[in-house]
């Protein structure tokens, strides 16, 4: 079972693991997601939200596993974390290619994830914990060489890069809803992706954004060499007995030193860079081998390189990346002899258009409505 069938990681992950030979089941909240499409997917389950609805969804899911037969269930995106809390606490039939609830909760929790490196022995960018207003006002003199972000948080949402007084002072942290103030760090940023089993990378791929929407989430990304960012991801994945995926952002710094910013206890855009079916399903499922990229150069999805990139060609400076990205990348959507077109991602986008009007959030957030999981309370702006 693939969850999380809304991204595009999740269609995907589902083509490679057909190509396996495995009989994939999809799951997600949405009407439409768009991995539900491909030819390879067997079926698709709709339930209820796991942020809003936790005991429908279980009993759900619970049902689902035990009527297909489930043996491995794999997320995709944010809801790993509503999983790894529901396998804490109740035998689910089927194993769950995930950490802990504890493990999951700490690194994708910002501060958590910094403290976790630090216990490790991995450099990291000075970083303070802020849960209150005192504690970010002790912060302003050095406003100006930080960057604020709440301690959970997804696509760079709400991120304020080395701000001014008037607008750090919107921030409210709280015990409850905490940020961090972090080193604001020059040089290149690298994300990188990486599939686990008890402590060896069975697979690894880094990326840079070219075209991004908003602050950090990429919908244009290129391939770099692995072996930049392999010995941190090597290092953290073996300290903490890590299995599954799991995802890194980075800066690397004039110096070449790779310096950590968050971390995502998911797949991210990196796995799109692995076509080999059956050598990463094989990695991924068993363990067995270790795979390497078989895909480089850039990489997107169209139709959100025109949505997010369009305004770039009013501004000079963006112009060229924004008709190099669309010259240069190839569509991540495509796939041999699973045609999955436009038709189809527009009524995806649709949804999340709807989703976004009707709650009266941006569509990024819209995205990953009901899997999210924010601590108990992330009222801290005002």
């Amino acid at each position: 079972m693939i969850t999380g069938a809304r991204a595009p990681v999740a269609l995907h992950l589902t083509r490679l693991l057909a190509n396996f030979g495995a009989r994939v089941i999809l799951l997600d909240h949405v009407k439409y997601p768009i991995s539900a499409a491909s030819r390879f997917a067997n079926r698709y389950y709709q339930i209820p939200e796991f942020a809003s609805q936790p005991k429908s969804a279980c009993e759900e899911l619970s049902r689902i596993i035990a009527s297909e037969n489930i043996n491995l269930v794999i997320p995709t995106c944010e809801e790993v974390l509503h999983l790894g809390a529901i396998w804490k606490g109740k035998q689910m039939g089927a194993k769950l290619f995930a950490p802990s609830i504890s493990m999951l909760s700490q690194v994708h929790n910002k501060y958590g994830f910094i403290q976790l490196c630090n216990e490790i022995g991995l450099p990291t960018p000075q970083t303070h914990l802020l849960e209150s207003v005192a504690e970010l006002t002790a912060q302003e003199t050095r406003a100006a060489t930080k960057v604020f972000k709440p301690v959970w948080s997804r696509f760079g949402s709400d991120v304020l890069i080395r701000p001014d007084v008037v607008k750090l002072r919107r921030i409210k942290p709280t015990i409850l809803a905490p940020w961090i103030a972090q080193d604001f760090l020059t040089g290149n940023e690298i994300s990188a992706y990486a599939v686990a089993h008890q402590g060896r990378v069975v697979a690894l791929a880094a990326y840079q954004g070219v075209v991004r929407a908003g602050p950090r989430a990429a919908v244009c990304f290129k391939s770099v060499d692995t072996n930049i960012v392999r010995s941190f991801v090597t290092s953290f994945v073996q300290a903490t007995a890590w299995t599954g995926q799991i995802s890194f952002d980075f800066i690397q710094t004039e110096t070449g030193q790779i310096l950590p910013l968050e971390c995502n206890p998911r797949a991210t855009s990196g796995l799109h860079f692995f076509t080999d079916g059956a050598a990463f399903a094989r990695a991924l499922c068993t363990g067995v081998g270790h795979v390497v990229p078989d895909v480089s150069g850039h990489l997107t999805v169209h139709l959100a390189l025109w949505f997010y990139g369009i305004p770039m060609i009013a501004r000079r400076n963006d112009r060229k990346t924004f008709l190099d990205a669309l010259k240069l990348s190839k569509e991540v959507i495509d796939w041999p002899n699973d045609p999955v077109g436009w038709a189809t991602q527009l009524r995806s986008l649709a949804e999340f258009s709807a989703l976004a009007l009707r709650h009266w959030i941006r569509l990024e957030r819209a995205s990953t409505l009901g899997i999210e999981w924010n601590g108990k309370d992330q009222s801290s702006i005002s």
